[in-house]
């Protein structure tokens, strides 16, 4: 038997990065060629594990950013003014893409407005609570207060 370091997932095998004991001719007439994994020696379990460590610090940043970003944003009061008439109702409405302008203004975030969550669209003036997923499964409620103009 010999181990190989899978540089993809392989299905039967086992997820990318991991060390996995595997027939030699299965190595070398399979896996190899198909640069689907490498020979494992000391070096490159070493090399491996580095990286796997390296990925697995910059995912765990990645999320405590987030969670900064989102701490940031639940404190965070937009007010957006749009036209509107006597009785309080807009001449349209607030769009996500408003909403994402509003909170790059006003905390310099940049946000995706695909991920701005709208139960239904903003008709009225009035304080309104919109949800943004800040990351995956990471997510700011924002109050947004529509003015008239």
């Amino acid at each position: 038997m010999a181990q190989a370091i899978l540089l993809q997932s392989v299905n039967p095998l086992g997820e990318r990065g991991e060390v996995v004991d595997v027939s030699d001719g299965y190595l070398r007439n399979f896996l190899v060629p198909r640069k689907l994994a490498q020979p494992a020696t000391p070096a490159s379990i070493a090399e491996a594990r580095r990286r796997q460590e390296a990925a697995e610090r910059a995912v765990r940043l990645q999320a405590e950013r987030a969670e900064e970003n989102a701490a940031l944003l639940r404190k965070t009061v937009l007010t957006i003014s749009h036209q509107a008439g006597d009785d309080g109702r807009l001449f349209g409405s607030v769009t996500a893409q408003q909403i994402v302008d509003a909170v790059r203004q006003a905390r310099g975030l940049k946000l995706d407005k695909r991920r701005v969550q709208l139960e239904e669209p903003i008709k009225t003036t009035g304080t309104h609570m919109v949800t943004v997923e800040v990351a995956d499964g990471v997510t700011a409620a924002i109050k947004t207060i529509v003015t008239a103009e």
